[in-house]
């Protein structure tokens, strides 16, 4: 027995492809004039940048330490220097890449689904734009064995193209975090990679995920 699905719309919707509409023999064409050998890389990374591996680490110890903003000190590239701020919640860090800017950085984690975001801003700390959005997925029910998927997608918020708050920047800085774009999907790839060197070591030699100057 078929539920009422769509039994509100009466009229055909563009671009809806399902198959009491589309049967396989015309779905089939579709699908694979969508499937290309090579893609351009704006394509793939123009307005989402999802980098994603499998950590051999308890998904449980590896969410508690990335639930923990000062982890970004270990596993990232270049935040560095992370201190408390005078609003609870919120850090503040450099960010070497753009020649000892600041970073504001506010972490989001529910535990339940394993979550992490990540809200960051160059600069100033009052608009955090730039999210980093986390998943650490239990890895024996995707991938039936031990350990963690960690899911890892940045959007193209329009800011990346024009600094929204340029009387907050230091003088002369050479470059905006948006100019960085087109190497995100590399560079996340880089920090993800050091993530589970750290973690799988930790986890492998018996030591806490969680470091003990992080507790």
């Amino acid at each position: 027995m078929s539920l009422p699905a769509l039994a509100d719309i009466s009229e055909p919707i563009d671009g809806l492809i399902r198959v009491e509409t589309s049967p396989r023999k015309v779905a089939t064409p579709i699908i694979m004039e969508m499937m290309r050998s090579v893609y351009p890389h704006d394509v793939v990374f123009g307005d989402y940048c999802t980098v994603n591996d499998y950590i051999d680490c308890p998904p449980d110890e590896l969410f508690d330490y990335l639930a923990d903003t000062r982890c970004l000190e270990e596993w990232t590239y270049s935040l560095r220097g992370f201190t408390p701020t005078e609003e609870p919640g919120l850090w503040l860090a450099y960010d070497r890449l753009g020649s000892e800017t600041r970073i504001y950085t506010r972490t989001v984690a529910d535990s339940r689904s394993r979550t992490v975001d990540y809200h960051c801003a160059w600069d100033q700390g009052h608009h955090l734009w730039m999210i980093y959005l986390l998943r650490v997925v239990d890895a024996q029910v995707v991938l039936n064995k031990p350990g963690s998927v960690v899911l890892w997608t940045n959007c193209h918020h329009p800011f990346y193209d024009h600094n929204p708050y340029p009387e907050t920047a230091p003088p002369q800085r050479p470059v905006w975090v948006g100019d960085f774009w087109d190497m995100f999907s590399a560079g996340h790839l880089l920090e993800l990679k050091n993530l589970k060197a750290i973690a799988e070591y930790r986890h492998h030699n018996g030591l806490p995920i969680t470091p003990s100057w992080m507790r």
